[in-house]
C-alpha cells in the first residue's frame, strides 16, 4: 500500500471515528482506533515532509534575491533528508504480532542442576525487566529443581495501555541462551558451560486459534515438587495433548484443576498460534532469510559469561561488559542491537 493509500485510509477511519454509531461495536472501535494509531505517524510525517518541501522551494526562490534565505534552505534540505529516512523506517510493514503480550517459557538444557540454576537465573532477568519497563508478569505454571533452579518455568508477559506491545521487544529472546562460570556445584573452581532455551509466543485469543475440543486429551495428575515429590493430594494436575498436532501441554501451578486447565490452554493456544506461523514463514523463506531469528530454539543466539562480566549477541555482533547489570533486568540495550539490525535488514529488503 502506498502514501496516498494510507493517508485515504486515515482520513476514512478519521471519519468513521467521529460517527457515534460506530462506537456501539466495541470492537470495531477499538480495531479502528488501534489503525488509526498505527497512521497517525506515518500521515504526521508524510504531512510535515510535505510542508517542509514547499518551505525549501520558497526559500530557494528568495535566495535569488536575497541570499540570507539560501542557508535558511540548506537547513531545509536536511530537514527534509531525516524526514524522508523517518518516513521510510515507519513504511516498513510493522510485525501483526508487535501489539501483543506473550508466553515465555525458559527450559534447562545441557548442564544439569547447573542449567536449572542458569533458567532460574534468566527467570529473574525478564522479571526484573518487565518490572523496570511497566509490564505485569504471571508464572503460569514452573517446575522448581532441587538447588532452586528450574527444570521448566512458563511466564505470561502483559503490556500496560501506556507501554510498547511484549512482542515487539521480547521475540527476540527465542534461542539457546548459554552460560560460561564456575558452578555453584564445582568443588574444583573450574568453569563450566551449560544452557538453557528460551521460547517466546505471541499469546493468542480465541479468535486467533480455534480448537475443537474433540481433538483435545485431557489426563489429570497429582502435582509434583522438586526431586519428584508430591505436594498435592488431590488429582488438580492437568496434562493437554492436542492430538492432530501432538503437542503436549501440562500445567500444575494452580491449586485446581480447572485453574490449571485454563491455564495449559492458555499455552496451549500460544503454541498452536507459534506453530502456525512457523508453517508461514517456512513458506515465505526465501523471503524472510533475516539475521535476527526470533523462535529458533536450535540456534545459540548469546552468551553470558560471568568471569569476564560479558555478554554476547551472536547473532548481530553486540557485546557489552555489563553482565552483572543484564541479568539483574537492564536489558534494553541488548533487544535495542536487536531491534535496530532487525530494521536495516527490513529496510534493505525493501530497498
Amino acid at each position: 500500500m502506498n502514501l496516498d493509500d494510507l493517508t485515504s485510509e486515515y482520513a476514512d477511519i478519521e471519519k468513521r471515528l467521529a460517527d457515534p454509531a460506530v462506537h456501539a461495536d466495541q470492537a470495531e472501535a477499538r480495531r479502528l482506533g488501534k489503525r488509526y494509531a498505527e497512521l497517525r505517524p506515518v500521515v504526521e510525517a508524510a504531512r510535515d515532509l510535505t510542508a517542509t518541501q514547499d518551505d525549501a522551494e520558497t526559500a530557494r526562490e528568495l535566495a535569488a534575491e536575497d541570499p540570507a534565505f539560501a542557508e535558511e534552505a540548506t537547513q531545509l534540505d536536511r530537514r527534509i533528508e531525516e524526514l524522508e529516512e523517518t518516513l521510510r523506517r515507519l513504511l516498513v510493514p510493522r510485525d501483526p504480532n508487535d501489539d501483543k503480550d506473550v508466553i515465555l517459557e525458559i527450559k534447562a538444557g545441557e548442564g544439569g542442576e547447573e542449567s536449572a540454576l542458569f533458567a532460574g537465573d534468566l527467570l529473574r532477568m525478564y522479571l526484573r525487566h518487565a518490572e523496570r519497563i511497566g509490564w505485569k508478569t504471571e508464572i503460569i505454571d514452573a517446575q522448581p529443581s532441587d538447588l532452586g533452579g528450574y527444570k521448566d518455568v512458563t511466564v505470561a508477559v502483559k503490556s500496560r495501555p501506556s507501554t510498547e506491545g511484549v512482542w515487539a521487544r521480547l521475540k527476540y529472546e527465542g534461542g539457546v541462551h548459554r552460560v560460561q562460570r564456575v558452578p555453584a556445584t564445582e568443588s574444583q573452581g573450574r568453569i563450566h558451560t551449560s544452557a538453557a532455551g528460551v521460547f517466546v509466543m505471541p499469546e493468542a485469543e480465541d479468535i486467533d486459534v480455534q480448537i475443537d475440543p474433540n481433538d483435545l486429551r485431557i489426563d489429570v495428575f497429582r502435582s509434583s515438587g522438586p526431586g519428584g515429590q508430591s505436594v498435592n493430594t488431590t488429582d488438580s494436575a492437568v496434562r493437554i495433548t492436542h492430538l492432530p498436532t501432538g503437542i503436549v501441554v501440562s500445567c500444575q501451578n494452580e491449586k485446581s484443576q480447572l485453574q490449571n486447565k485454563e491455564q495449559a490452554m492458555r499455552i496451549l493456544r500460544a503454541r498452536l498460534l507459534a506453530a502456525a506461523q512457523e508453517e508461514a514463514d517456512a513458506a515465505a523463506a526465501a523471503e524472510r532469510k533475516s539475521q535476527v531469528r526470533t523462535v529458533d530454539r536450535s540456534e545459540r543466539v548469546r552468551t553470558y559469561n560471568f568471569p569476564e562480566n560479558r555478554i554476547s549477541d551472536h547473532r548481530v555482533g553486540y557485546k557489552a561488559y555489563n553482565l552483572d547489570h543484564v541479568l539483574d533486568g537492564d536489558l534494553h540495550n541488548v533487544i535495542q542491537a536487536l531491534v535496530d539490525a532487525d530494521m536495516e535488514h527490513k529496510l534493505a529488503q525493501a530497498t
